[in-house]
């Protein structure tokens, strides 16, 4: 059911499934179609009405961001309502947060400092931060560039270890065969080679080296908070994820998300994210070490996660949260909410077909409970929404799901060791 829309405008930047699960929880509030620009339209945002995107060509890193963000802000200097930017990956939120003093007299730009982004993007600094916070993560090891060149980057864990970069923007314009967000390493041979190709292709910053923490997909978990313009979190609302994709350019990628709730996780989020004075949204990363009993940070980003659509799924509409924050301004005297405390109530979220879940998913009692709400139909995922249904994203839809069979037939076990 749709509500009088506010006088605002959002502006998503992006065309991937977290600009379609953003532009569906403002659709669901207000039935309007929402603005997003991008320099390419990916499948997600095809064959919609419920996005209004406009291409702009190498609209993802600077010079040409901020210019073309300089014409976007001539054109709504004299708009009359609060025009909302929301940066839908890594890129954007940075860029936002790095233009921030020039845009904000025309945008809304709920995000921190750019100082704050560069410290929190850093591995190394973020577990600084959870050192002097008493928050568990992976047993680390940082390499540098100069470590590499003068063959000085031997690992202190057992194999198998997990290696990735420190720089998660960076690394986007890092290519070469076998290329992925994370690798496992199984024995020094293969570190070797890892961290050569790493540094021999171009990238320049640190890569982290950490102790693989044992167990399959569903030992992790993420969290999607909302951080009001006060620096109070309003809202954390905690997924298990129960399959990832194993395709090398995905690895991390949740498919599959069970609503959860856990007193613990939420106390040491919210304890963080008001230690640092964070805003706007942020998700984050972690895996249950059963070695130690303790549920080990991986990492935060500074936006909503790609799989955010779960919250909104299980009643959190993600967007009204900022609406209520910057343009109702009816926040500052509401307490936190701590999400999925009611399992009667909890949706699945699947970003696969139902065969690839029940097929590929860790048979243990999670999976169960994640079948008994499929057989009840508290299922739902982000792309197929019925107020945006129609023959070509039917035929999308179908294609997208013929690549994750495939995809997991030709990955999944290979991944799984």
């Amino acid at each position: 059911m749709t509500v009088k829309t506010p006088d605002f405008t959002p502006i998503l930047l992006g065309s991937d499934f977290n600009v379609y699960g953003m532009a569906r929880s403002f659709y669901d509030l207000y039935g309007k179609p929402v603005k997003a620009i991008a320099q390419t339209r990916l499948a997600p945002t095809r064959y919609t009405k419920i996005v209004d995107l406009e291409i702009v060509p190498n609209f993802s890193e600077d010079p040409a961001w901020i210019e073309e963000m300089r014409k976007l802000k001539k054109r709504y200097a004299n708009h009359s309502e609060p025009v909302i930017l929301i940066g839908c990956s890594d890129g954007y939120a940075e860029l936002i947060s790095k233009h921030k003093d020039e845009l904000e007299d025309v945008f809304i730009c709920p995000y921190v400092d750019y100082s704050l982004i560069k410290q929190l993007n850093s591995k190394e600094k973020f577990y600084e931060l959870c050192d002097k916070l008493n928050i568990p993560y992976p047993g680390t090891k940082v390499i540098t560039k100069q470590d590499y060149k003068d063959d000085n980057f031997a690992q202190p864990f057992g194999y198998p270890i997990a290696v990735k970069p420190t720089n998660s923007v960076e690394w986007l314009d890092i290519h070469f065969e076998g290329r992925k967000k994370v690798f496992i390493i199984k024995d020094e041979a293969d570190y070797r080679d890892k961290i050569g190709k790493i540094y021999d292709n171009g990238y320049t910053s640190d890569v982290i080296v950490q102790d693989f923490i044992p167990g399959d997909d569903s030992n992790m978990r993420v969290i999607n908070a909302y951080v009001d313009k006060n620096h109070k979190v309003k809202m954390m609302c905690l997924g298990h994820p129960l399959l990832e994709d194993p395709a090398p350019g995905a690895i991390g990628n949740y498919v599959a998300i069970l609503p959860e709730y856990n007193a613990q996780i939420y106390d040491q989020i919210k304890r963080f994210l008001e230690s640092v004075n964070y805003t706007g949204y942020a998700d984050f990363d972690m895996k249950w070490d059963s070695r130690d009993n303790t549920y080990k940070l991986f990492e935060i980003n500074l936006r909503q996660g790609r799989s955010s659509f779960y919250v909104t799924l299980n009643g959190y509409n993600l967007a009204k949260w900022l609406v209520d924050d910057y343009v109702l301004d009816n926040l500052k005297d509401k307490d936190t909410v701590y999400a999925n405390q009611d399992k009667n109530n909890y949706q699945l979220w699947l970003g696969v077909p139902e065969k690839v879940f029940e097929k590929y998913a860790k048979n243990n009692q999670d999976k169960k409970e994640a079948q008994k709400l499929i057989s009840q139909g508290q299922v739902g995922n982000t792309f197929w929404y019925k107020k945006d249904e129609n023959f070509m994203r039917w035929l999308l839809m179908k294609w997208i799901d013929h690549n994750y069979v495939e995809d997991f037939k030709k990955y999944f076990h290979a991944e799984k060791g």
